[in-house]
């Protein structure tokens, strides 16, 4: 706590390093005998400088008449040991002024969380003025001067205490969300249960109940305490909430309630660093967002397969690679997609689509492998297109689609397990 200079209005005051002592070598009627009377008035007087508080935050202050009864007993109890603290001061004028500190000893859990640093300075000044209007009441005519100059002294110390306890409160909680967030990434990359990161999430505060995505990168290469909390500020300008960690090589920002996930990460991308940043599919909640996470990682691993990868990329745009890597969930995603829509009914789709892609693309080919006109291959592509959501005459897509459909043929012969999640 900081030291008291000694005020020029107290004469004959000498310092001691924790605070002036109210009429300190002062003879007369301010010496000990006055000053041990004065304390004894206000000892008589404290139940009912207690009760004058209590009315006065009542009438006052509308934060503490909406405050439930727990919260205003923690607010009153505050106020009658801060008139306590206070009396037992001025009784003993060698009693260091740093134990007012003790008022606080359990805010950073009780008082932080249900009182602001503010309204805990407006109770301070509620408390101030309740003992300045009595003090005709609580000494005689010629100590009042040195009683009032105590008071404000006193109320100085206390909200130099009260603001160090609010400080310190904020960096330990600050300390703490950071371990917080810390194992919550750790919990996505492990690919933890729903259950898991629902705890996890209640525990850290979690406020978005919209849609989730998690971006990975490699991680940036610079400080990182410091660039964490920069792309944490740059990463809530984009969503409702955000998480943000570095797990080993990897930089993963989590994003809940984002409106534009394309433009969220592009705007973010220059935090990572030099490689692909993964756009991990939308999950309902961040309880889910191991799959987003697990499925962005394997992205990221396997994007050195793709020649020309756009930066950011969305991670189902490179399910064949994370296929053909050992990715069973884009396997299965890549035969749901594809395969069994195609392979549905008649199968005339999936015949046209797997002739086509057979003979390169060639309409005529594939119209005489089938003994069909050329315009039916055309239509059923279009067909195709429309069912799948992917033009398998485009080279991308229809690599994709053929990969699908290596799988889809491999699952439904049963060479092709694909009914546990591999980690990336």
């Amino acid at each position: 706590m900081p030291t008291s200079s000694t005020p020029s209005a107290t004469k004959g005051t000498r310092s001691t390093g924790t605070g002036p002592t109210p009429g300190a070598g002062s003879g007369g009627a301010h010496g000990p005998q006055a000053r041990a009377e004065t304390g004894r008035r206000l000892k008589a007087g404290q139940a009912m400088l207690s009760k004058l508080t209590l009315q006065r935050l009542e009438a006052q202050l509308p934060w503490f008449r909406q405050m439930n009864s727990g919260d205003r007993g923690w607010v009153a109890l505050l106020a009658n040991s801060g008139i306590s603290s206070f009396i037992d001061w001025y009784k003993d004028p060698k009693t260091p002024l740093r134990v007012v500190t003790e008022i606080f000893n359990t805010a950073p859990r009780e008082l932080v969380r249900s009182v602001s640093l503010q309204q805990t300075l407006q109770l301070l000044r509620v408390v101030v003025q309740v003992v300045e209007e009595r003090v005709t009441d609580l000494s005689r005519p010629d100590d009042q001067a040195e009683l009032r100059e105590a008071v404000l002294v006193f109320s100085r110390e206390i909200a130099f205490a009260a603001a160090d306890v609010y400080a310190k409160a904020a960096e330990a909680r600050g300390s703490w969300d950071a371990r917080l967030e810390a194992m919550v990434v750790d919990a996505l990359v492990r690919g933890d249960s729903v259950e898991d990161l629902a705890g996890r999430a209640a525990a850290i505060g979690w406020r978005s109940d919209r849609e989730v995505h998690v971006l990975v990168g490699s991680a940036p290469r610079r400080n990182a305490n410091r660039s964490t909390e920069e792309i944490r500020r740059s990463a809530r300008k984009w969503a409702e909430d955000a998480l943000v960690g570095i797990h080993e090589d990897r930089l993963l920002v989590v994003l809940g309630g984002t409106e534009d996930i394309d433009a969220a990460a592009n705007s973010l991308s220059h935090h990572f660093g030099p490689s692909e940043v993964v756009i991990g599919p939308p999950v309902s909640s961040l309880a889910e967002a191991a799959g987003s996470a697990r499925a962005a990682i394997w992205a990221l691993r396997t994007s050195i397969a793709r020649p020309v990868t756009p930066r950011p990329v969305h991670a189902d745009s490179l399910l064949p690679e994370r296929a053909i890597a050992g990715d069973t969930e884009a396997v299965r995603t890549l035969v749901a997609r594809y395969y069994e829509p195609l392979s549905a009914g008649s199968g005339q789709l999936l015949d046209t689509v797997s002739a086509y892609l057979e003979f390169g693309g060639s309409l005529e080919s594939t119209a005489k492998s089938l003994e069909v006109h050329p315009n039916t291959v055309r239509y059923r592509l279009k067909k195709i297109t429309e069912l799948v959501g992917a033009d398998p005459t485009r080279a991308r897509s229809g690599f994709e689609v053929r990969i699908a459909l290596v799988y889809g043929r491999l699952s439904e012969a049963g060479q092709l397990s694909v009914s546990h999640k591999s980690s990336p």
